[in-house]
């Protein structure tokens, strides 16, 4: 085998049965599209090169490619007639190229890196083209893999199975793993004379049998080779997804308390002797130090909580929100965009948005800072050890100093100096006895009209 790995996805398919108008690759397990996990798996292989084959919303699978794989390369096929008419699409691009080539699926996002890994060995131990397989429990409509001592002699599609063969639960992946300049080179040579009337990528190995070269099976669990095609195999996939991360921050040291109602990222992270409660989600970019709290019901994307901290119950962390050790983000608070350094308070019905917030500061209920003028976003910034009293406007761009505290109530407009204490609302006028007469009056006017 050579040292160097080109990786093809195929992602052209249409995905007609989610009836959706986003491509099939572009859904997403865990808060990653379907296409983010195939690539993921083949990082391990430390490609040389990517090909991402596209079709069906082909600019959108190119617009998704910019974050997930930016040196990725992508090729269109723009009518699809099968798996090998589409991986000659990535023929020209790879034209020379001296490494192996792994041909796997936008729609198959749980191939696992060992897996990947036992394929290259293969390749090194000798097999000129390598299949990977899986014993299916319920074999259904897959093609199935024939072999003969340590050999694969054929793989054959269900439609034109026997039914001897149809008995067969060796099932192909799809997956395969060839010198690159032969696997174009079998490509080439592939018709499409079967029912489907398709040029199929698994008719290579009976070509490459028939040349002299030697194929061979790698086989994986079954669980791997879940491919997606409907809603609700996303549904399934999603709930495979989220039971193996799940039982893998809890090895890691986490406490789920009730761990089904949990929803983690690919990459979320959670420290040791983290504790979540019940009903949280965590949406991509989340990283929970250790020692901290996730309480009941709290939704969290693109935020970093430092030690210690404890959020929610009911809180919002939005993306951008960076939590100090030992702050405390409480019930019906949202946060975006916001620095709150160490042993930060916000507990109560409070918005935080575009803002830094010193240590030690405690922003009272009901607290917003006004940071949209309908066309801009302006940050406020508070320094540490100030007091901003509940219900305070703080209307950005403002300032308010270290040690500074706002009276409940206030319409914050202008910076607040360090150990300042800012009011702005109007003084408060008593009436004597007004409430009782207008109270009277209003009784008046409805009786005058029920009558």
């Amino acid at each position: 085998m050579a040292d160097q790995m080109a990786v093809i996805v195929l992602a052209a398919g249409k995905g007609s049965r989610m009836h959706s108008d986003r491509p099939k690759v572009l859904h997403a397990i865990g808060g990653l599209p379907l296409l983010g996990h195939a690539l993921h798996a083949a990082v391990a292989l430390t490609p040389a090169r990517i090909v991402v084959v596209a079709g069906h919303g082909a600019p959108a699978v190119e617009n998704a490619l910019q974050a997930l794989a930016p040196d990725a390369v992508t090729v269109r096929q723009d009518s699809q007639q099968g798996t090998a008419h589409a991986v000659a699409q990535a023929a020209p691009v790879l034209a020379g190229f001296g490494g192996d080539a792994v041909v796997l699926y936008g729609d198959t996002p749980f191939i696992s890196p060992a897996t990947l890994a036992a394929m290259a060995d293969a390749r090194a131990a000798g097999a000129d083209v390598v299949v990977l397989g899986f014993e299916a429990a319920d074999p259904g409509r897959y093609g199935r893999l024939i072999v003969a001592g340590d050999r694969l002699v054929r793989i054959v599609e269900f439609k034109d199975a026997t039914d001897a063969e149809r008995a067969v639960t060796l099932c192909n992946s799809g997956v395969v793993m060839a010198d690159a300049g032969l696997l174009f080179d079998l490509v080439a040579r592939v018709g499409n004379d079967n029912a489907a009337g398709e040029y199929y990528l698994t008719d290579i190995v009976g070509l490459a049998n028939d040349s002299g070269r030697r194929c061979a099976v790698v086989t994986c669990a079954e669980t791997e080779t879940l491919g997606i095609n409907t809603r609700a195999e996303l549904a399934a996939a999603e709930a495979v997804f989220q039971a193996r991360r799940r039982a893998e921050v809890m090895a890691a040291g986490a406490t789920l308390t009730a761990p089904d109602t949990v929803f983690l990222a690919v990459d979320t992270v959670l420290g040791r002797d983290v504790v979540v409660e019940p009903n949280v989600v965590f949406g991509p970019g989340v990283t929970v130090a250790d020692g901290a709290q996730i309480r009941a019901f709290s939704h969290l994307e693109g935020a970093a909580v430092g030690a210690g901290a404890v959020v929610g119950p009911y809180a919002r962390l939005r993306p951008g929100t960076v939590l100090g050790a030992g702050a405390r983000i409480g019930n019906f608070v949202e946060t975006k965009n916001a620095d709150l350094a160490a042993g930060v308070k916000v507990n109560h019905l409070s918005y935080v948005g575009d803002a830094a917030i010193g240590a030690d500061s405690n922003v009272g209920a009901g607290t917003i800072t006004c940071n949209y003028d309908g066309v801009l976003k302006h940050r406020t910034t508070v320094g540490a050890g100030a007091f901003i009293g509940s219900s305070t406007m703080l209307v950005a761009p403002v300032t308010v100093g270290d040690g500074a505290m706002t009276g409940s109530g206030s319409v914050i407009t202008s910076d607040v100096p360090a150990g300042a204490l800012a009011v702005a609302r109007g003084r408060q006028v008593n009436k004597p006895g007004l409430a009782l007469r207008l109270r009277d009056r209003l009784k008046a006017i409805k009786a005058a009209r029920d009558t």
